[in-house]
């Protein structure tokens, strides 16, 4: 398990988590809910091993973040979902692919079916001959991800990796059409129920949320406002974290739940992220 256990973080005068305690289960999908500023990305840099908790803890199966080398987290864990920035080198998106299997010994032919499988699910098998520079947000984002399949996949290609790997999904949707949206969500719920990894995902969507997440952590204020099955996600939770009124609608035939925000105050007219 991948976790975080009554963790902080402060910079300087910035408290940017307080007391955050956080699971992703192998088998699940954490969605990481909350406004803008809330720390889901600071939470996620913990959990990820990129940054070290200044209270508390982060662990991979009981075993500091930080007590692990760095090849080791690469096979147990892969940042995923933000798309890379322009960059003036034209790198094509093999090359790109290929950087993230790199550290891995692997038959050329394998590294190649490997990468060509991995773009497949991530919806970007028609862009394995462009440059990076010439592709839109939402293609470099659908890249990424690939990436992050392709970096967990090429760590455990005929190895004997004890324990379950995790995706770590930093707002994966952005820049994406809902097609798109559906389609990598699905994708990296597959990989879930395919390889028995768990996946932490940072979502503003609270339908997407729903319907592709086990279990939901709502943060405020660099706090937790609320965890738990996002099943039961509570909408007067929602209104006083988002400040604004919410509207929960039940889809027939089991199609999930539509989370809208109307625009109007929320009726206690309290903003508990600020």
């Amino acid at each position: 398990m991948l976790e975080a256990i009554d963790a902080g973080l402060t910079i300087g005068r910035a408290r940017l988590l307080d007391g955050v305690t956080a699971a992703v289960r192998p088998g699940r999908v954490l969605a990481i809910l909350g406004p803008n500023g809330a720390g889901k990305s600071t939470l996620l840099s913990l959990l990820s091993g990129e940054r070290r908790p200044t209270a508390g803890r982060a662990l991979l199966d009981g075993v500091a973040m930080a007590a692990i080398p760095a090849p080791r987290l690469a096979v147990r864990r892969a940042p995923g979902g933000a798309a890379p920035s322009k960059s003036p080198f034209a790198f094509s998106v093999e090359e790109v692919m290929e950087l993230a299997t790199e550290p891995w010994l692997i038959r050329p032919c394998d590294r190649r079916a490997l990468i060509a499988d991995c773009l497949m699910r991530a919806g970007a098998g028609g862009l394995a001959g462009r440059l990076m520079p010439q592709l839109s947000g939402g293609e470099r984002q659908r890249v990424a991800f690939a990436r992050a399949l392709a970096q967990l996949a090429a760590g455990r290609h005929g190895r004997d990796v004890a324990g379950p790997s995790y995706l770590l999904l930093d707002e994966p949707t952005a820049s994406l059409d809902p097609a798109h949206q559906h389609h990598l969500l699905r994708a990296a719920r597959d990989w879930v129920e395919r390889t028995g990894g768990g996946c932490a995902v940072i979502l503003h969507d609270l339908t997407l949320a729903a319907r592709y997440a086990d279990d939901g952590l709502l943060l405020a204020g660099g706090r937790v406002a609320w965890t738990g099955s996002m099943t039961g996600l509570p909408v007067p939770v929602l209104e006083r974290v988002f400040g604004t009124a919410f509207v929960r609608l039940d889809l027939p035939e089991k199609e999930g739940v539509v989370y809208a925000a109307t625009g109007r105050a929320a009726a206690s007219g309290k903003i508990i992220c600020e």
